[in-house]
C-alpha cells in the first residue's frame, strides 16, 4: 500500500484535487505509512500526532484502503457525528473508495415509539415547555429515518423529555416490544453490521464489551481492525466501565415506569402506586444523607455520614418489597415483566455494593469466568485487580461505584482472541515523547509507538510565559493573584482568550475578578462563563464576538477548535494534577506507593502533563494562528519536575518577561 499512500497524499493526489486548502504534510503521509503496516499484520500501534498533522485523514485513508471492517472510535458523539458526517465523506469521496460507513450510538440517543407512546399518553410533563418538546419529538419521529435525537433541532439536547422518550438498558422490552419492527436502534444496528467502517464513541464501546448490549458483541468478532481517536481518554472510560455502579437515578427511574405501567395495566392492583411512592422516597433520601453540592465521597467519608448506612439499608428493603409487588404482576404485560427484571437487577447491585463485591465485574472480565468473583478482593489482593468503593453525588441522585485500581491486565485480555489491529491515537499520550505510562495503564506491553510532531512553527507563533512572583497554587490569594498578573496580558491581545481553570470553584471567583476588572478600566470585552449555555453555543458566541473572554473548566481543556484572532491567549491556573483526595486516586497512590513505586513521577505527574498539553493544545490551530501561553502554577519553574512539563509542549519561545509578551502582540497588531 506504501507507493498508493505517497500518490493519495502527494500535492498532485485525490485528497489534493477534492479537498480546498489541502497541503502536503509528511508527517501526516509517515503516520498513514504505519498505520497501514499496523493493519496489514494485526499489530499493536500506539502513535501521538501533534495538532495540525491531519490525523484523523492519516488513519482514514489506510482504514478505507484496507478492504477490511473497520471500528472507529472517538471521545465525544461531537466528535463522532464530525467523522461520519464530514471527515468520512470527504475521504471516501476523494479516493473513490466503495465503502459502506455507518454511525453507532448508545440506546439513549435514539427515540424509543413505546416509551413515546407511553409519555405521551401519560401527559404528566413538568411544564408546558416539556409537553411542546414532547410533541416535537413525536413530529420527528413520524419523519426521521435514524431517530437520532442529534438530528431533532426543535428540541435541545438537555430537555427532561429525552429521558421519557427514549430506552435504557434496563427498561428496553427487547422482542417483547410491540414497535420492535420500527425500532430505530436496532436499525442503527443492522447498518453498522453491514458496513465496511463504523463510527462509534468509546462509552459506547466499553459499555458494550462489558453488558455485551449496544450492538458491538456482533460487531466486535467481524471487525479486523479497531481505531481509537482522542486515546487519551481510554484509561478513564475504561475504568468506568471496567468497574460497577449503581444510582439513585435507576431507581427513580423504575419507579417512574412502573407507575406508567401500573396505569396501562394493572389498575387494580392498588399496593403498586404507594409502593412506587415509597421507593422514590427511599431513594432521595440516601440521597439528602450528603451535601447539596456535587461531589465525591470515599467509602470511609461515607459510612461516617450520619444515616447513610441505615437509609442504604433502608433502600435495600424498600426494593425487596417493591421486587416482591411487581412480581405478582409480571405477567400482565411486558412492561410490568420488565421493571420486575429490574428491580431484581438493582436490589443486587446495592446488596453487592454495600458487601464490597464491586470487584465481581472487573474480576470476570479479568478470568473470564464466574468463579472471578469468587476470587476478587475489594482491598486490592493480588488474587483480583483489587478496586476501591466510593460515591458520587450529582445534583438529583448518588451514584456509588466500584472502580478497579488497575485496568491494564482487564483491557489486555479484551484485546485477546479475535487477531486484529489496534489503533491508538491522540495529539497527547507521551511525557517528553516517552509512551511508558499510557502503555503500562493500559496494558499495551507489546505496542509500537510513534510520535510526530506539529508541523506549525511554534517558535515564531507562540510564546509560552511563566510570569514572575506568583505565590504557591494553594496559597490564600492565589486566584486573585492570577488575574491580577493575567489582566495586562488579557489588555495586550485585546480579550481573545480563553481561561482554564483546574476547578469550578477557581472558574466561577476568576470570572468575577475579571468582570470587577473589566467594569473598573471600562473595557468592553464580552466575558462568557462556562454554564451559562451549552458548550457549542458558547464556542460559536466566542467566535463570533472576535474579542471574548471565555473563562472555563474541564469542558474547555480538550475538544475545542478555535482557529484564527479570535483565541490569542489560553491562560492556565494552575498545573491540573487530579486532586489528592479524589477517592479512585488516593486508593490507586497507596496502591502503587505499598508496591514501592513512585505512584507521583509514575502516575499523577503524567497524568498532568497529558492534560496540560490538551490544554496548550487550543491555542494554536492553524498556519497563521498567533498567541500567548501563560502558565501561572510558579511550579512550572521552582520544582524540578516543571522541566518534565514545559519540555513536553510544543517548542515556543518561552519568557518570563511581560514586556517580551506586550511586544509580541503589538508585533502581530502591525504585521
Amino acid at each position: 500500500m506504501s507507493s498508493s499512500l505517497s500518490e493519495v497524499f502527494s500535492p498532485a493526489g485525490p485528497l489534493a484535487a477534492s479537498i480546498p486548502g489541502y497541503r502536503q504534510r509528511s508527517q501526516q503521509l509517515e503516520m498513514a505509512e504505519r498505520v497501514a503496516a499496523a493493519l496489514a499484520d494485526n499489530r499493536v500501534l500506539v502513535a501521538e500526532a501533534g495538532t495540525g498533522t491531519g490525523k484523523t485523514y492519516a488513519y482514514l485513508v489506510p482504514a478505507l484502503l484496507s478492504g477490511g471492517k473497520v471500528i472507529v472510535s472517538t471521545g465525544t458523539k461531537t466528535l463522532q457525528d464530525q467523522l461520519f458526517n464530514r471527515d468520512l465523506p470527504t475521504v471516501r469521496d476523494a479516493l473513490k473508495a466503495p465503502v459502506k460507513i455507518a454511525l453507532l450510538k448508545g440506546r439513549a440517543n435514539y427515540v424509543c415509539h413505546y416509551h413515546l407512546q407511553r409519555a405521551l399518553a401519560d401527559g404528566r410533563f413538568l411544564s408546558r415547555e416539556d409537553a411542546g418538546h414532547a410533541r416535537a419529538v413525536a413530529r420527528f419521529a413520524k419523519e426521521t429515518r435514524t431517530g437520532d435525537k442529534g438530528e431533532c433541532n426543535d428540541v435541545p439536547e438537555s430537555s427532561p423529555v429525552w429521558g421519557m422518550v427514549t430506552s435504557t438498558r434496563e427498561n428496553c422490552l427487547g422482542q417483547d416490544c410491540p414497535d420492535h419492527k420500527e425500532c430505530f436502534v436496532l436499525a442503527a444496528r443492522r447498518e453498522a453490521l453491514d458496513a465496511d467502517v463504523v463510527v462509534v464513541n468509546h462509552h459506547l464501546f466499553f459499555a458494550d464489551v462489558m453488558l455485551k448490549d449496544e450492538g458491538m458483541a456482533e460487531l466486535l468478532p467481524a471487525c479486523n481492525a479497531v481505531i481509537f481517536d482522542e486515546a487519551h481518554q481510554l484509561p478513564e472510560t475504561a475504568s468506568l466501565f471496567f468497574g460497577d455502579s449503581v444510582s439513585t437515578a435507576q431507581v427513580t427511574d423504575l419507579a417512574r415506569d412502573a407507575k406508567l405501567e401500573a396505569v396501562a395495566s394493572a389498575r387494580d392492583c392498588l399496593d403498586l402506586p404507594p409502593a412506587c411512592a415509597g421507593l422514590e422516597k427511599a431513594a432521595k433520601d440516601l440521597r439528602l444523607t450528603l451535601g447539596v453540592e456535587p461531589a465525591r465521597y470515599s467509602l470511609p467519608q461515607l459510612e461516617a455520614r450520619p444515616g447513610f448506612d441505615n437509609y442504604l439499608v433502608g433502600l435495600i428493603n424498600t426494593l425487596e418489597h417493591f421486587a416482591a409487588i411487581l412480581e405478582t404482576q409480571a405477567e400482565r404485560s411486558e412492561g410490568l415483566e420488565s421493571c420486575w427484571q429490574r428491580s431484581l437487577e438493582l436490589l443486587a447491585a446495592y446488596r453487592r455494593w454495600r458487601a464490597g463485591e464491586g470487584d465481581a465485574k472487573a474480576a470476570n472480565a479479568k478470568t473470564g469466568t464466574k468463579a472471578g468473583a469468587a476470587q476478587a478482593d475489594p482491598a486490592g489482593d493480588s488474587e483480583g485487580p483489587g478496586s476501591v468503593r466510593w460515591g458520587e453525588a450529582t445534583t438529583y441522585s448518588l451514584q456509588l461505584n466500584a472502580t478497579p485500581l488497575a485496568i491494564g491486565e482487564i483491557f489486555k485480555k479484551q484485546m485477546s482472541g479475535h487477531p486484529r489491529a489496534w489503533i491508538f491515537t491522540s495529539a497527547t499520550l507521551a511525557v517528553q515523547k516517552d509512551f511508558g505510562h499510557y502503555c503500562a495503564e493500559m496494558g499495551l506491553i507489546d505496542a509500537e509507538s510513534a510520535c510526530w510532531d506539529s508541523p506549525f512553527d511554534y517558535g515564531r507563533q507562540a510564546v509560552l510565559y511563566a510570569p514572575q512572583g506568583l505565590p504557591e497554587p494553594n496559597s490564600p490569594g492565589f486566584i486573585e493573584a492570577v488575574a491580577n498578573a493575567a489582566f495586562p496580558v488579557v489588555k495586550a491581545s485585546g480579550g481573545r482568550a480563553f481561561f482554564l481553570c483546574t476547578s469550578l470553584r477557581a472558574m466561577r471567583r476568576m470570572h468575577e475578578l475579571l468582570q470587577d476588572r473589566l467594569e473598573a478600566e471600562g473595557l468592553d470585552y464580552p466575558l462568557l462563563l462556562q454554564g451559562e449555555g451549552s458548550k457549542n453555543e458558547l464556542l460559536e458566541r466566542f467566535r463570533r464576538l472576535g474579542n471574548a473572554i471565555l473563562v472555563g473548566s474541564q469542558s474547555f481543556w480538550e475538544g475545542v477548535d478555535v482557529r484564527g484572532e479570535a483565541l490569542s491567549l489560553v491562560v492556565i491556573d494552575k498545573l491540573p494534577f487530579a486532586p489528592p483526595d479524589d477517592p479512585v486516586l488516593s486508593a490507586r497512590i497507596e496502591r502503587m506507593n505499598r508496591e514501592g513505586r513512585n505512584a507521583f513521577m509514575e502516575y499523577q505527574l503524567p497524568r498532568a502533563v497529558i492534560n496540560v498539553k490538551q490544554g496548550a493544545g487550543r491555542l494554536i490551530r492553524d498556519e497563521s494562528d498567533r498567541g500567548v501561553l501563560m502558565i501561572c502554577d510558579p511550579r512550572l519553574i521552582t520544582k524540578p519536575y516543571g522541566k518534565r512539563v514545559w519540555r513536553s509542549l510544543p517548542p515556543m519561545k518561552r519568557t518570563r518577561e511581560l514586556a517580551e509578551v506586550v511586544d509580541f502582540f503589538e508585533a502581530g497588531a502591525t504585521a
